[in-house]
């Protein structure tokens, strides 16, 4: 429930909820901001005009952990980059998240460009970025084999990673909500105001007030950010279309594959997955639309034919499903971070590497904010999150126990991916339980395998339905309007 909805009548005035933060946006970054307040005493609150969490840039990127050799020395990028990457090995244990250091080749497809490695690595050195090393091409086959006979050198970074960008933003809201803070989920904020030394937010489920306010907006921070500053920021939003491919095809290569950097960023790059796929893009195209997420023909066609170049016989007849995402590009090509207003604290332009980052991100602003309203440290909080049991990960006689304990684990709804209805029930039930399909797949991968929810996305729809008391009209894929079944022309017991 929001609170803005529950306002206090005292002596004739509506007197508004009060928080010490409010973030606006349950992405990454917002989730990574609100983990970083909930080790502080006070009241925050997220608000997310989404039906949920990891809805906007957060659900289509990369996946990947940049180590940091990329971005220009002494920017916001290179300092969190850096700065997020070693936090990932311990926030991942803590999360309950699956994460591996696989490694990075940054490819060079022409003897001329070597020098252009080399001028990479410096910067790494410079960043603080550690374990690289300057190969040939056949030292770097030699570890990769399928990398194409074109490569004439590359650069390894042993430090980069894999993460699933959902179950990090799922994981960081979750270990927020454990830990005290409050999410309003389809919560449109419509404004800011200052009054009387504090922030009214308002939205379109009422008024709140805050002490302080976080803009975690992604491709919309620039909105909410001229909203109460006189510098004013212009994000663009840059599209990058992917391919993904079937598990068959995931030890293609072993380690992320970029190409070397370009004016729109990193290139396209060839990359297992935590969960054994295979994933190819992005592409780079600015273009006007905040939510035109669409794919295209000719984008996904320079996604097969780029990733080529680096990495041969790449199995594209086993892609099982293409998307895109947004990436906010301000037009500094640096992230927009720190107090740019009283009380007003920006997360703005967070593009690549911004899911590296974002954890770092969450610690930098929670702590301004802490030190400025003076909040002391929560002697209660409990950095812990268990995410929903995974009965394909199991050793056989743990999964057996489950079973046993609860015979929902031992009916499988979602064939491809092995996943049960005791699953979809406990990331229906969670702490900031799923109400979507998508919610149900980001939380369990039900309907992330070959057959890409042709099989299970009824079952789910009806688990959906049943649990949360919905007509199966009101279930919905993710968005509000994304409704999946328009009407029932048939008795409700016979469906």
């Amino acid at each position: 429930d929001f609170p803005g909805d529950s306002q206090k009548i005292e002596d004739g005035e509506c007197k508004m909820e009060r928080y010490d933060g409010v973030v606006i946006g349950a992405g990454v970054v917002g989730s990574g901001v609100a983990r970083g307040l909930s080790r502080r005493e006070g009241r925050f609150l997220v608000v997310e005009r989404a039906l949920d969490v990891c809805e906007g840039t957060s659900k289509a990127n990369s996946a990947i952990i940049h180590a940091g050799f990329d971005a220009e020395p002494g920017t916001w990028k290179a300092k969190m980059n850096v700065r997020g990457n070693r936090m990932m090995d311990k926030l991942a244990e803590e999360l309950d998240i699956p994460f591996k250091r696989v490694g990075a080749f940054v490819v060079c497809l022409s003897e001329e460009d070597l020098p252009k490695l080399r001028d990479l690595y410096d910067r790494g050195v410079k960043n603080g970025v550690t374990d690289m090393e300057l190969l040939t091409g056949d030292q770097a086959r030699a570890l990769e084999p399928n990398l194409s006979e074109g490569v004439a050198g590359a650069l390894l970074a042993k430090t980069s990673g894999i993460v699933c960008p959902f179950e990090l933003t799922l994981g960081m809201a979750e270990s927020a909500a454990k830990n005290g803070v409050e999410f309003s989920f389809d919560t449109q904020v419509t404004g800011l105001e200052r009054r009387e030394g504090v922030w009214v937010v308002h939205t379109s489920k009422g008024d709140v007030e805050a002490r302080a306010v976080v803009n975690a907006a992604g491709v919309f921070a620039d909105t909410v950010h001229n909203w109460v500053c006189e510098e004013k920021l212009h994000i663009t939003p840059r599209r990058g279309e992917y391919c993904l491919l079937d598990r068959t095809a995931g030890d293609h290569v072993s380690h992320t594959v970029f190409q070397l950097p370009g004016k729109y960023g990193k290139g396209v790059l060839v990359s297992p997955t935590v969960h054994g796929n295979l994933l190819l893009g992005p592409t780079a195209k600015d273009i006007d639309g905040k939510e035109d997420t669409a794919t295209t023909a000719a984008g996904l066609a320079e996604v097969l034919e780029k990733s080529a170049l680096g990495v041969k016989n790449i199995p594209t007849r086993q892609v099982i499903t293409s998307f895109s995402g947004l990436r906010a590009h301000e037009d500094g090509d640096d992230f927009v971070l720190g107090e740019s207003a009283e009380g007003f604290f920006d997360a703005a332009g967070i593009e690549s590497p911004g899911l590296t980052s974002a954890p770092a991100i969450g610690e930098y602003l929670a702590g301004l904010i802490g030190e400025k309203l003076g909040l002391e440290e929560n002697q209660d909080f409990d950095p812990i999150r268990k995410g929903v049991p995974k009965l394909k990960e199991m050793a056989p006689e743990k999964r057996a126990e489950m079973i046993r304990q609860n015979p929902d684990y031992g009916q499988i709804i979602c064939r491809c991916e092995e996943v049960s209805q005791g699953e979809i029930l406990d990331a229906i039930h969670g702490i900031l339980g799923a109400k979507t399909l998508d919610g149900v797949k980001r939380r369990t991968r039900a309907g992330m395998g070959r057959c890409q929810a042709g099989f299970c996305s009824p079952r789910v729809m009806d688990l959906l339905a049943r649990e949360l008391s919905m007509d199966l009209t009101q279930v919905r894929k993710s968005g509000a309007a994304a409704q999946i079944v328009l009407e029932k022309t048939r008795g409700e017991d016979q469906l």
